[in-house]
């Protein structure tokens, strides 16, 4: 049985639920169209800063958040288009901007469509017309996200576009990491580090991006708590970041369409012709063991 409910705290929140698998997904379209709280046999999927959360000046750190129209960050938070320079903070804005409400559907599965247009705001920073829809798509043990990009533009739209999964892990030491590349750039960094499939969970902090993927999946196996997670993603999907930090009860498996920088350097950059579209998607399996 699917349902779809509404509660209302600080944001309004939409529960998707499937009864029959004992999964539960919450969304808050209004703080950036999130993804905040899976649930899946009363266990929780992903990490939440709960405080950070509740303060709209603040990006949220947990759930999913919406990379858009950029993953990562510009040198100097800057880029030219056609002469003109702009600032654009990391990830975009999309993940700060409210998000509407225009489908939900209840048969066979629980589904949610968000979408978010161009405005005033997002031209002073991005100069294009713009309609972005997420169909987030809850059945059994998957959570799939249909995104949907289109230009409304007279002139051709460039964007990177990805995701910022925080899963919960209580033991970073009893994870089992399978990344489909051998190869990682630190951030910031040029240089190509081999990877044997273990990270160092001692570092302060680990902030890598894998290029050159081998396959469309990635697979993380929390042996404390019993759990695999599988995310999957499409051929317009080139990078795969990870990140975490020591000490926070998270870590962080990002599909990008693009790297950093993306719309300076026009590396795997996304771009569409006017009127054009793409649809493209991202799916999270969670199983336990």
């Amino acid at each position: 049985m699917y349902e779809i409910a509404v509660k209302q705290e600080q944001y309004k929140t939409y529960i998707l639920s499937d009864e029959t698998a004992m999964s539960r997904l919450e969304v808050v379209p209004e703080r950036g169209g999130i993804v905040t709280r899976w649930q899946l046999q009363g266990q929780e999927i992903f990490y939440l800063d709960s405080e950070r959360f509740t303060q709209p000046d603040l990006s949220v750190r947990g759930g999913i958040p919406i990379l858009f129209p950029i993953c990562g960050n510009l040198a100097d938070n800057r880029y030219i288009h056609l002469g003109k320079e702009y600032t654009l903070k990391q990830h975009g804005f999309a993940r700060e901007l409210p998000w509407e409400i225009t489908d939900r559907v209840t048969n066979d599965l629980a589904s949610l469509t968000v979408e978010l247009n161009s405005n005033d705001r997002t031209r002073e920073v991005y100069p294009f017309d713009f309609n972005v829809q997420f169909t987030y798509q809850l059945k059994g043990d998957t959570l799939e996200i249909k995104q949907r990009y289109e230009n409304r533009s007279t002139s051709p739209m460039p964007f990177s576009t990805g995701f910022h999964p925080y899963f919960l892990v209580y033991d970073k030491s009893k994870l089992a990491v399978e990344i489909p590349g051998d190869r990682y750039q630190e951030k910031g960094s040029q240089e190509l580090h081999h990877f044997d499939g273990v990270f160092d969970f001692n570092q302060d902090e680990i902030d890598v991006a894998f290029r050159n993927l081998t396959s469309k999946s990635a697979r993380v196996t929390d042996k404390s708590r019993q759990l695999q997670l599988t995310v999957t993603w499409d051929d317009n999907y080139s990078t795969l970041v990870f990140w975490t930090v020591k000490g926070k009860d998270f870590y962080c498996l990002e599909p990008w369409t693009g790297p950093r920088n993306a719309l300076n350097t026009g590396e795997n950059l996304i771009t569409l012709e006017p009127g054009a579209h793409l649809e493209t998607f991202v799916r999270i399996a969670a199983n336990f063991l």
